[in-house]
């Protein structure tokens, strides 16, 4: 072992602390750039968007198998960790040629790997809709919600947006965050390879993972896991964000109804925290006895969803820099 004399331990820490607290201030940065964008760029086209080309590679895996649940459990081990490695390179790389080109590059990847703006206006131009054409508001519900809408009334296609809004500032955006909160302790690079990793696990499962696909099997299950904390988190900022203290507890009521062990939180403290009804004909109800979501219920959703998303960004500024700074 090597000896370190008390003046050189006092150096070394103050070296250390120094050199970690640049790396939070670099962090907390990425995290700031990623909101400036999402609030004025929304999302990049499909044509231009890494999650997109990813999502393309992923499709070919939607096909017969001879082993279906071992070919979708290998790659979605693969497959995301593929990615993870690309980004962790990509902006290690960035971050050698200077800092703030890592900066920049780390807030870039947490931009495309997080939504919020765009799931917000999707979710009120459906609801809106509902008034004006139910049949162009069940249409425009396939960009939200994975079901068939053709018979849902005005107030169960607003349901299905509120949920969506809900589950997805969970999938879309706390996630991400997360992951790039614990990564970005050992540097912004790995911060950004969780959040590519994280977000690429979510995408193969929301492509796959639905009853009758095999291969679907691996990517559910391993999105369950991963999913697990940032579902019970997005619950949490949703009752603050609504001023509904009693919320998630309201919520852990309905949350068995749920498929699904980690969307029902969100959703459920949604549903808790506006006084309405949000269900899945034939699948789920959750706060059966209040009434389905009204226009300006949705609109109230959406104002909620969207200050919760703000709180994510702060607190994951806030966590680099008070974890690291410690």
């Amino acid at each position: 072992m090597t000896y370190l004399s008390p003046s050189s331990r006092r150096t070394w820490r103050v070296a250390r602390g120094s050199d970690g607290g640049a790396r939070a201030v670099l962090s907390a940065g990425a995290v700031g750039l990623a909101l400036a964008l999402d609030a004025t760029v929304a999302e990049p086209p499909d044509t231009l968007h890494p999650v997109a080309w990813f999502g393309r590679a992923v499709a070919w895996l939607d096909r017969d198998w001879a082993a279906p649940r071992l070919a979708g459990l290998s790659c979605a081990l693969a497959l995301p960790l593929t990615a993870g490695t690309l980004v962790w390179a990509g902006v290690t790389a960035a971050t050698a040629l200077d800092s703030l080109v890592g900066v920049l590059a780390a807030g870039l990847v947490l931009f495309v790997t997080t939504s919020l703006r765009r799931l917000l206006s999707a979710v009120r131009t459906v609801s809106e809709a509902t008034e004006r054409d139910l049949g162009a508001a069940r249409e425009d519900l396939r960009a939200l919600a994975g079901r068939d809408a053709s018979t849902l009334s005005g107030g169960q296609v607003r349901s299905a947006a509120v949920e969506s809004a809900a589950e997805n500032l969970a999938d879309g955006l706390v996630a991400p965050l997360v992951a790039f909160a614990l990564g970005a302790q050992l540097s912004p690079a790995v911060g950004a390879a969780a959040a590519a990793w994280v977000k690429a696990v979510n995408t193969m499962d929301s492509m796959l993972g639905y009853r009758g696909r095999p291969v679907g099997w691996g990517p559910a299950r391993l999105d369950d896991a991963v999913m697990w904390v940032p579902a019970r988190v997005s619950a949490l900022l949703l009752a603050v964000a609504a001023g509904a203290p009693t919320a998630t507890r309201r919520a852990s009521r309905w949350v068995a109804s749920v498929p699904s062990p980690n969307s029902g939180w969100p959703m459920g403290a949604l549903a808790a925290a506006l006084g309405v009804r949000l269900e899945k004909p034939e699948r789920y109800v959750l706060n059966a006895d209040a009434e389905l979501p009204t226009v300006a219920d949705t609109r109230t959703a959406v104002r909620t969803v969207a200050l919760a998303g703000i709180l994510a960004y702060a607190l994951t500024a806030a966590l680099v820099v008070l974890l690291e700074v410690r």
